[in-house]
């Protein structure tokens, strides 16, 4: 049976419900799936997720995968390509964004302020658009 994102209508989203760390993420940064029926195993589907940075939390190490990934930096700053320390790298504030093919390297992230982060992630399927 295939798997299909749910029709949600305006849902007011809690800023401490349903708040998780993603696997392999350090604690101070968490996730909110709005809606999912992405299935990395089979690639396909598509996810969308609020990210959130506490302040002065950071990652150690480049991601990659094998999915689309558009993000809109909706609030607070991101700092791009910091070392293992936290240290160095480039600061973006609120009201940014970047879009990522599979395959490419990103990050590592930090963030000073903390911040708010809307991210999509898609299997796409030429067919499809």
């Amino acid at each position: 049976m295939l798997k299909r994102k749910p029709h949600l209508e305006f849902t007011k989203i809690s800023s401490n419900e349903n708040w998780h760390t993603p696997q392999g993420y350090p604690t101070g940064i968490k996730q909110h799936i709005l809606a999912s029926d992405i299935d990395e195993v089979n690639k396909t589907g598509s996810r969308s997720r609020l990210l959130k940075f506490e302040p002065g939390v950071f990652t150690t190490e480049k991601f990659i995968h094998d999915h689309w990934e558009e993000v809109y930096l909706v609030s607070g700053d991101l700092i791009v390509g910091n070392d293992e320390d936290g240290n160095g790298g480039e600061q973006f504030e609120g009201s940014t964004y970047a879009c990522r093919p599979p395959g490419v390297y990103h990050g590592p992230f930090k963030s000073d302020k903390g911040c708010v982060l809307f991210e999509l992630h898609y299997y796409k399927n030429e067919t499809e658009f």
